[in-house]
This record gives structure tokens, sequence and C-alpha cells, in this order.
């Protein structure tokens, strides 16, 4: 998970990178004219293997020569002619305002241990959301399922839900079926809106890809996890992995470049012309 920039605004439908909207919708990106046809004719289009990629979630800016996919919030507008990928932070809450909207409309939907308190991922400050039982999955479902139908009316061709793992972190309140049931829910969503799919990180839930409906992976530094060949094996090489540590990037392109998409970004993904933007891939100079 990477950090994702947001506001202070307790509205939660006008926080750019927060995806832990559940109140009024927030104002979708007009569809390019090249929005994909698979988000118009229910058609999934998986990414194709090892395409040059970038990582926008701090902000949306014009990517580098040579790229043909991308991943942005689901509050950015797609880019015409590449392969889009929508951001949604699902299993989690933004700190700030949108924990607010959380906690005013639906308090029972944020996991809570023996003694009431929130559990919190400590390293982001984000709430976990509660996928423990069904009925919660199943509501929880239908709010980040408008969220995946926003990202089908403005023109992407996938989408992203992060925080898979969550349950790491849930000091044992969530399990990897508890995951993997809510993951299913939101890839049936996703697939009826003509959107891919990808697993986001979380080896452990590898072998319950195709009962899940994954169709291709985003995974943070599996080269300095030494994960990279878990993941090219289950997906036949569409998986893109940032790397974070240029000797980390240095090793995947080694071992995985010609096999897998590998990119270095800086933790915070900042956009191009700030001074912690790094970007580069493999195959480009630098």
């Amino acid at each position: 998970m990477v950090l994702v920039a947001g506001c202070s605004s307790g509205d939660p439908s006008s926080h750019p990178g927060s995806d832990s909207i559940g109140g009024p919708a927030a104002s979708a990106p007009a569809p390019s004219a090249s929005a994909s046809a698979s988000a118009r004719d229910g058609v999934v289009r998986e990414p194709p293997a090892r395409a040059s990629f970038d990582y926008q979630l701090g902000g949306a800016y014009r990517p580098p020569a040579g790229v043909r996919a991308v991943s942005r919030d689901r509050a950015a507008d797609p880019v015409p002619g590449l392969y889009n990928i929508c951001y949604v932070n699902a299993f989690q809450s933004q700190p700030g305002g949108a924990v607010d909207w959380w906690q005013k409309h639906h308090p029972g939907l944020l996991l809570r241990d023996r003694h009431g308190k929130q559990v919190v991922d400590e390293d982001w400050q984000e709430p976990l959301l509660d996928i423990s039982g069904a009925a919660g999955r199943e509501t929880l479902a239908g709010i980040v399922g408008r969220w995946i139908d926003g990202c089908a009316a403005a023109g992407f061709d996938a989408v992203e839900p992060d925080n898979l793992d969550s349950y790491e972190r849930s000091h044992g309140l969530l399990t990897a079926d508890d995951a993997a049931s809510f993951a299913r829910l939101l890839a049936t969503r996703a697939h009826r809106r003509g959107l891919a799919i990808a697993q986001k990180n979380t080896t452990d839930l590898l072998g319950e890809r195709s009962r899940i409906g994954f169709d291709f992976a985003i995974v943070e530094e599996c080269g300095r996890f030494q994960e990279c060949a878990d993941f090219a094996t289950a997906y036949r090489g569409r998986v893109f992995d940032i790397e974070y540590g240029a000797k980390d990037f240095g090793r995947a392109c080694r071992s995985w470049g010609g096999k897998l998409s590998v990119t270095l970004r800086d933790r915070e993904v900042s956009p191009a012309g700030e001074p912690a933007h790094v970007y580069r891939r493999c195959d480009s100079p630098g």
C-alpha cells in the first residue's frame, strides 16, 4: 500500500484519493472519447503482459513516453489510448473526513476490538472495515460497488482494490477467508461492469485467485520480498510490480524485467514536477 493524497473536507465525496466514500456520490470524471469498449459493453479486457506502467496514485500527470498502462485514483480521469486502472481503497477507510462519514452513517462497518475501539492500520492511520460477517460484506460491497460503477462509467479498463491484506493488521479479528469472500463480491461487481480486477499484493491468496475472480496483479516490492516468481507464475506475466528502492528495482529488472512490468516510484508516488518524484522502468534510461 502506498500513500494516497487526501484532503481535510468532512464530505467524503470530495476527498481526492479517498475511496472510503459512501455518502453522496463523488462527481465522476466525464468519459473520454476513448472510453474503453469494455466499460460500455460488459466485456472484460485484461491488461497486456509486460506493458510499460506508471503508478500515479499521488496525483495525475502526463505519463512518460512509452507507457502503455497507468493506475490512477478513481477521482482522476483515465488517459486516452492507454490501459487505465482505477484505484479504490476497498478494505480500509482513508483517515480524516472519510472516517467521520463512516462513523456517522455506518459505524457498524468499522472494525472494532472487544473494547469497542477502532482497529487502525498504524502505518497509514486508516481504520479497517469490518468484513468479518456475510451481512456486513454485502453492505460494504454495495458501497464499494458504487465506486466500481463510477470507474466503469468514467472509462477505466480495470479496478485495483487496495488493502486486500488488511486482515494481517486486524489482530486476529479478520481472516484470509473474510478477505477472499469480500474480494469475490468486488470481482463479480467489476466483471458485471466490464472491468478487469487486480489482486493487490498478498501471496497468501494466490491460490484463491480463480475462485475470487482476479484477472491480473499489482504488487509492491515483489523484488524486495522475493515474491515475483509466485505472481509471475500465477498471472502469466500480467503483473505490474512497483519497487520503491533503487537497489531492489535494479535486482528486479535483472531477474524479471523481461517477464514482468517493473517500475521504480517514490514511496509517496508524487506527481511529476514535485521534488520527491521518482519514475523509472527497466527499459528507460537513467
